[in-house]
């Protein structure tokens, strides 16, 4: 079964709990989605680190119930 949009906010939220975060359906039909997570907890990260605390928020769920996530990090700052 596919995830829905708020269950992936819920789950990045969950994991880092000062994300703003924005999920965006790209074809209407529940995948693929693309993400725009805002955190402090990727300060000093690279971007691939930012973007693994991303799939580890996801639990495992990522390849299996989500097919497709397009990744945006950014700092507060940024």
């Amino acid at each position: 079964m596919a995830m829905t949009a708020g269950e992936i906010e819920t789950l990045i939220k969950s994991a880092m709990p000062d994300a703003e975060v924005r999920i965006e359906d790209l074809r209407g039909d529940g995948d693929p989605y693309a993400a725009l997570i805002v955190s402090k907890a990727f300060e000093g990260l690279t971007r691939v680190q930012q973007h693994r605390l991303v799939n580890d928020a996801l639990q495992g769920r990522m390849g299996t119930q989500l097919h497709a996530l397009s990744i945006q990090t950014k700092t507060p700052e940024a």
